[in-house]
């Protein structure tokens, strides 16, 4: 199957994925975001989603058989990411045309869904891992759950089939993006390398030594595709993870191999990338210069109070897939190639050195 699409956040690690993998399988595909970047084979439409009427006005002779919402804005309380990316859901979809046919829209939130919110993340009474889908909401105000309530109320008032999709952390290439652990080990590690620091984990004993998982944006493109196009997977949530779960400890020895460095010795201290990069803005511009690199921005490129959110959990974090297992989706991806094929496409791109 093969219609319209519209992929709202397309400038983004997920929505680039997304796009690029609609546009492969034959797809009619228009990009939304606020400034729009060149992509082979996509219609860019510039819009603001916090603009009800702009919104509107952009996406009004758009019919999309499926939509794709991959984009969120971080705010500096909950409440304000309640209130801004549950109107940013609402306003989209209150400005499409209403379906006249069969539509389905994906929703893309994540494992705050399980661990909560940044103001609680990872605290209080928390599910057991692996996290199941059907272990329900948190008993505190989360914006995911805004979001999903958007999109469950235009699905009853206007009859389209719906998806929502949880990864763990994302591992894939945008520039600009608040949540990008894989372009900020990246530049972490050329850093150490340029000059002699040592390689350190910034985490957690926990996440150092406990099991994990991750989600590559490709693996998660296919999965948002797969639910649009089989029925079983219509009104329903899932977990998506990329299939294999590792820990730090061996992980970080393979991103130190792939940029020819040692990864210093972990001694339980957590040591936040936020501290270790803070002054480190001169210093890739320096680089990115003498390289002929193509963002010398260091802020553009790396999010290290994501990485540190991430890394230093005091729990193990482990994914369940078996919902979508039992329902037919059987891709698969080692979660070292999707690093390896992040970090050689940066350098194809100029990103790194």
């Amino acid at each position: 199957m093969a219609g319209t699409a519209l992929v709202a956040g397309v400038s983004g690690i997920v929505g680039s994925a997304t796009a690029a993998l609609l546009v492969e399988r034959g797809w009619s595909v228009h990009g939304l975001a606020r400034r729009p970047a060149d992509q082979r084979g996509v219609a860019p439409i510039a819009a603001d989603l916090l603009d009800a009427a702009g919104t509107a006005l952009a996406v009004g002779d758009i019919h999309p058989d499926a939509v794709f919402i991959t984009t969120w804005l971080r705010q500096d309380s909950e409440a304000e990411n309640i209130r801004v990316n549950s109107a940013m859901v609402r306003n989209l979809l209150d400005g499409l045309p209403k379906p006249t046919g069969p539509r389905h829209v994906t929703l893309v939130t994540g494992l705050k869904h399980y661990l909560g919110p940044f103001e609680a993340y990872g605290k209080g009474a928390l599910p057991q891992t692996p996290f199941r889908e059907e272990q329900g909401r948190l008993d505190v105000d989360n914006f995911y759950y805004a979001q999903e309530d958007e999109l469950f109320a235009a699905a009853a008032r206007e009859g389209f089939t719906w998806s929502v999709h949880r990864p763990h952390t994302v591992i894939g290439k945008a520039v600009g993006n608040t949540m990008n652990m894989g372009t900020t080990l990246a530049v972490y590690a050329t850093i150490c390398r340029e000059t002699g620091r040592p390689f350190t984990f910034p985490g957690s004993a926990a996440q150092w030594s406990g099991l994990t998982d991750t989600t590559d944006a490709r693996q998660l493109a296919r999965h948002l595709l797969w639910a649009v196009e089989t029925e079983a997977a219509h009104d329903e949530a899932f977990n998506i993870v990329n299939g294999d779960v590792f820990r730090w400890q061996w992980m970080w020895s393979r991103i130190a191999q792939w940029f020819g460095i040692d990864a210093a010795p972990f001694d339980g201290t957590v040591r936040p990338l936020a501290r270790q990069m803070a002054g480190d803005a001169d210093l890739w511009r320096q680089i990115a210069a003498r390289e002929n690199l193509v963002e010398p921005d260091l802020a553009r490129l790396v999010s290290p109070w994501h990485t540190d959110a991430d890394l230093g959990r005091p729990i193990e974090v482990v994914t369940d897939m078996s919902k979508s297992r039992r329902l037919g989706f059987a891709a698969y991806q080692p979660t070292d190639d999707a690093f390896f094929d992040l970090f050689a496409q940066l350098r194809v791109d100029r990103l790194i050195p």
